[in-house]
């Protein structure tokens, strides 16, 4: 695993880049149009989606207590599509002022078992938001890829936090090491799965004498990474090297 030292600014950067690149997206292509990575969405379940979400990260984080928060609520009916770029331009705007404000070490809930802080939330936002400008890029064809950095942070993510709380979303039966490689950032990252278990291996730490036994490996750009592993894109954009059913259960989305 490599360490990137990704920090608030960071990824407060990254979502100034991305809101407004989703919402231009989003209102170029309408309401209607389908979003073929999100089977089922049109445009505008996505943008109900996000604006829903924005508004309970908004208003749920900075509480500062790390009990869980009331579900989101999806109001009703769905407002016009004017209002709903508008609603959602403006949840952009506030949560990203709102995580702007927060200390990334106040107490916040969290889904997975980490330290419960807000500054889980300045990262989540971050990729949550880049997959889905991505994802509304695609429906107005023209998908540009996730930044480099930004992405490898979220294949990171993938590992460290999507797949241990549960999320996965390939086999659980499979055994052995996976190797992954970003050939655009010169990060790469071995995972060792035992069944429904798997262990992240710390490449920074690990002795050269240590025994990986990768029986897969998965090369490519840090963007179609994550991508793939979060179920955006095809496995044939990376190079494949042994088992790939290996490789399909580090799959998130």
């Amino acid at each position: 695993m490599n360490r990137l030292n990704a920090t608030k600014d960071f990824w407060l950067a990254a979502l100034r880049a991305d809101g407004p690149a989703l919402q231009d997206a989003v209102a170029e292509t309408g309401p209607d149009a389908a979003v073929p990575a999100c089977p089922g969405w049109t445009v505008a379940d996505l943008t109900e989606h996000l604006t829903v979400l924005l508004r309970w990260v908004r208003e749920s984080v900075p509480r500062g207590v790390v009990d869980r928060p009331a579900d989101r609520v999806t109001p009703e009916p769905r407002p016009a599509w004017p209002d709903a770029l508008d609603g959602l331009r403006r949840e952009m705007t506030g949560t990203i002022e709102t995580l702007d404000a927060l200390d990334p070490d106040l107490p916040a809930w969290t889904w997975p078992a980490q330290a419960k802080k807000a500054g889980f939330w300045h990262r989540r936002m971050a990729h949550e938001i880049s997959v889905h400008r991505w994802d509304a890029e695609t429906a107005a064809g023209r998908p540009t890829p996730i930044e480099t950095k930004l992405a490898a942070d979220g294949v990171n993510e993938v590992l460290d936090t999507w797949l241990p709380a549960g999320r996965r979303q390939g086999p659980t039966d499979l055994h052995g090491v996976v190797h992954l490689v970003a050939t655009d950032a010169s990060y790469e990252w071995f995972v060792r799965l035992r069944g429904a278990g798997l262990a992240l291996l710390d490449t920074g730490t690990i002795l050269d004498s240590d025994d990986h036994h990768p029986r897969a490996e998965a090369r490519g750009n840090a963007s179609d990474l994550l991508l793939t592993l979060m179920g955006r894109s095809a496995p044939d954009l990376l190079t494949i090297t042994g088992d790939p059913r290996l490789f399909s259960a580090l799959r998130a989305g």
